[in-house]
């Protein structure tokens, strides 16, 4: 009954810490190039567009 929980305790604090590592390598990284550009490109357009 002990190892049990002690398996799934550590199943737990193992994708805890996959998940956390991605949120941090994401965090991490710059800004991709093609995104800004999106973000750029249309931030004039949607203003416009919201207006009417």
């Amino acid at each position: 009954m002990l190892a049990r929980r002690f398996t799934i305790v550590c199943l737990l604090m193992s994708l805890f810490g996959m998940f956390f590592a991605i949120l941090v390598a994401e965090a991490g990284r710059p800004a991709r190039s093609w995104d800004a550009a999106s973000s750029n490109s249309c931030q004039f357009d949607c203003m416009n567009h919201f207006r009417r």
